[in-house]
């Protein structure tokens, strides 16, 4: 069955002021809401939700952002038909904070995944009391799976991983792929090892499926036909059972060291980089592909961010941060603005927007399409369903920046209010480094400002340009607001206990031998 959603116009005769104008406003308001709660409680089924999730993506790394050799054409068919981001935000420069944040809509210093990222080893991990989009989705009969790069702790018998976190199935690497040797990754065809430098000392990097090492060490070569497979399967089996369905896709592309498999080797002008972008971009066709043929695609919201600005460090093999100061590391507009795109064939109209947003506010905006509870917990996030369906303007006014080791003794690093950004505190990072400003390199140390540095990222999203309190004494009042507003935020703001800082265990290493010696070298099946 379909419904169509039909709203009236409101003709300029009922804006008078007359008591039978005031009655047909009244009439129409009641009209207007009868017709969105016909919409969503009348719809053939709950809406089916797709969020993909590149890892250490610039804001200028597609070619629907501006990129003029990535080949990246899924994702622009999905910018062309979508809604196209230009203000969107992650919450940490780097990886498993982000997407503590992304699955929770909390800041990461409420769950504690900070200061920097979980590693094989780790004890910690994402507190299995914090909730994920897939742990909301669950009552109501959701099939979850999450394929890729976890990133949020593997932990004692496995009590971190995504299957003790809301999701029926799981496919992939618990955290970073170069959280390993680099003999077992092989970026081209066998003959090209992979450049560049690796964990050693660790087990082979591990292919998991739910909660069982499938392949020690993985084949990176086939790896990307395995995810393909894994989803489109995952979406043609809930359809078939007629079962809304929520996939999340963390894909290893495009962290460094790069790799493709046969079907992406060699296929692009920009090398590694973007044969690897090209590969992840192949996959998101693939599942677009299944959408369409098992007739879901009219019912399902398909949302694509990432975790963290670009590698500079890495040079051409590091991702473009487009007009962006600096990079992965910082709390620069490089580090934590990313490329975002919300696609959903007649229900979000084509389209860009200038709106602030973040991934804290994807949790909240599934429960609200689908209908789900919110967590009764403090969220951070703010439902963008008006903003993606409506093109209203944006709930969130804010967007608070801390470093990749937070702490309540420094705080915010950075806060965004409007169109204007203020830095506390700036420091620049080793992932940042070789590019010409001297700002983003890890030789750039903490440095306070009071008053804080102040920039129009409207007019200079390059952070270039600060704003002079000299010249613009109207920027007085605009400073005491946005340190009144962190001063609130800061107040209100409760680190939980972090999950690095519990240290690491060797023998919580992923291991397909567990009682095999020596290790790591024996980890191999």
């Amino acid at each position: 069955m379909e419904f169509h959603l039909a709203v009236p116009r409101l003709p300029p005769a009922l804006c008078s002021n007359t008591k039978g104008g005031l009655h047909r406003i009244m009439d129409y308001i009641f009209l207007l809401y009868l017709n969105v709660f016909l919409f969503r409680s009348c719809s053939a089924s709950p809406p089916n939700f797709v969020l993909l999730f590149a890892d250490d993506l610039g804001f200028g790394d597609l070619g629907c952002y501006g990129h003029p050799s990535s080949l990246t054409p899924n994702l622009d068919r999905l910018a062309a038909g979508g809604l196209r981001f230009t203000d969107f935000y992650c919450t940490s420069p780097v990886c498993s904070p982000s997407r503590a944040s992304l699955l929770t809509g909390r800041y990461q210093t409420r769950s504690g995944v900070y200061p920097g990222v979980l590693y094989p080893s780790s004890k910690g991990g994402l507190p299995l009391n914090e909730t994920t989009i897939a742990e909301v989705l669950k009552p109501l009969g959701y099939a979850t799976a999450a394929i890729g790069k976890w990133h949020l702790g593997v932990g004692a018998n496995g009590k971190y991983l995504p299957t003790r976190q809301g999701f029926d199935e799981y496919l992939g690497i618990p955290y970073s792929h170069d959280m390993g040797p680099c003999y077992n990754l092989t970026c081209f065809p066998p003959d090209v090892k992979c450049f560049g430098l690796c964990d050693v000392g660790t087990v082979t990097v591990p292919l998991m499926h739910n909660e069982i090492i499938k392949q020690q060490p993985v084949n990176f070569l086939d790896l990307e036909r395995a995810y393909s497979d894994f989803a489109t399967s995952f979406i043609s089996t809930a359809v078939k059972k007629n079962q809304p369905f929520f996939l999340y896709y963390p894909s290893h592309h495009t962290h460094y060291p790069q790799y493709a498999g046969p079907g992406a080797a060699w296929r692009t002008s920009r090398g590694k980089f973007g044969d690897a972008l090209f590969e992840f971009d192949t996959t998101i066709g693939n599942i677009m592909t299944t959408l369409e043929k098992t007739g879901a695609i009219n019912n399902t919201l398909i949302f694509f961010t990432a975790d963290n600005g670009p590698e500079l460090m890495r040079m051409s093999r590091g991702g473009n941060a487009g007009p962006l100061k600096c990079g992965k590391g910082t709390t620069y507009e490089g580090g934590m603005r990313e490329p975002a795109i919300a696609f959903w064939p007649g229900t979000i109209k084509p389209g860009v927007t200038h709106e602030i947003a973040s991934t804290l506010d994807i949790l909240p905006t599934i429960a609200s399409l689908s209908g789900a509870k919110l967590p009764q917990v403090v969220l951070d996030g703010v439902d963008m369903t008006d903003l993606l369906i409506y093109q209203q303007k944006s709930k969130r006014e804010t967007m608070m920046f801390y470093p990749t080791d937070p702490s309540e003794m420094y705080g915010l690093f950075a806060l965004r209010l409007g169109n204007y950004k203020a830095h506390f505190y700036t420091r620049g990072a080793t992932h940042s480094g070789t590019t010409p400003d001297q700002a983003c390199p890890v030789f750039a140390v903490l440095k306070a400002h009071d008053p804080p540095l102040l920039f129009d990222l409207e007019a200079d999203p390059s952070e270039n340009y600060p704003l002079l309190l000299a010249d613009r004494p109207d920027l007085q009042a605009l400073l005491e607001r946005i340190k009144k507003v962190k001063e609130q935020f800061e107040a209100l703001m409760v680190f939980g206990e972090s999950q690095m800082l519990k240290g690491e265990d060797p023998n919580l290493e992923p291991c397909c031998n567990p009682q095999c010696n020596p290790k790591p070298s024996c980890c191999h099946c």
